[in-house]
């Protein structure tokens, strides 16, 4: 089954679909279920969604939004990959593509929203426990260039007006049968024509008490 609008003409723009449930002035708005059937011997279909290219002006933008709610909690987003039963689960991969020969490639900005009575929302970034094996690496990397100084890693805990600052913990690893794991804390080998870089452990200065 194929919907879509015809080819615009030359001085024109192609028809816009929409795909929409009504308003609903008592109780809940209807649901726009899109998805694939189950295969029983072979693959699932897939599911696409993608903006076209364009020759003029900033490319399309897709947009996802959770419902708003004026009286309670905000709708959730979910984004889960595809249970592997016997293997593995599937790869959810969230990435800017590389810039052309004048730009920078786009930003990724994972953050949640200012809240003004109340705590603001938490960011966790972890890995899944495993039974019978090792537990899944983080890595956070800077990659290279070849022109300036190398870009920065930077992690600042929150800032109270009101009352002491937030905490930053770094902790090894437990190993309940033999050793923890061991933090390191270096700056890499110099070339050939500089020094490595300069560790400081300092605390900050203080206008009234002691530092």
């Amino acid at each position: 089954i194929t919907v879509r609008s015809i080819n615009a003409g030359d001085a024109g723009t192609s028809g816009m679909l929409v795909f929409s449930s009504g308003s609903s002035s008592s109780g809940n708005s209807g649901a726009l279920i899109v998805g694939t059937g189950a295969a029983t011997i072979g693959r699932g279909g897939m599911m696409l969604l993608a903006v076209g290219s364009g020759t003029s002006g900033a490319g399309g933008s897709f947009q996802g939004s959770a419902g708003r709610s004026t009286v309670n909690t905000g709708g959730a987003v979910s984004l889960v990959s595809g249970e592997g039963t016997a293997t593995s689960s599937g790869m959810i991969s969230i990435q800017s593509l590389n810039a052309g020969l004048d730009g920078s490639s786009g930003m990724l900005v994972f953050s949640s929203g200012s809240s003004s009575s109340g705590n603001s929302g938490a960011l966790e970034l972890g890995t899944g426990t495993a039974t019978d094996g090792r537990s899944g690496m983080i890595l956070l990397n800077v990659g290279s260039g070849t022109s300036g100084a190398g870009g920065s890693l930077q992690g600042y805990a929150g800032r109270s007006t009101v009352n002491t600052g937030g905490a930053i913990s770094v902790a090894s690893g437990e190993g309940t049968v033999t050793s923890s794991g061991m933090i390191i804390l270096r700056s890499i080998n110099s070339g050939d024509a500089g020094t490595s870089g300069m560790l400081v452990f300092s605390s900050g200065s203080t206008s009234s008490g002691n530092s």
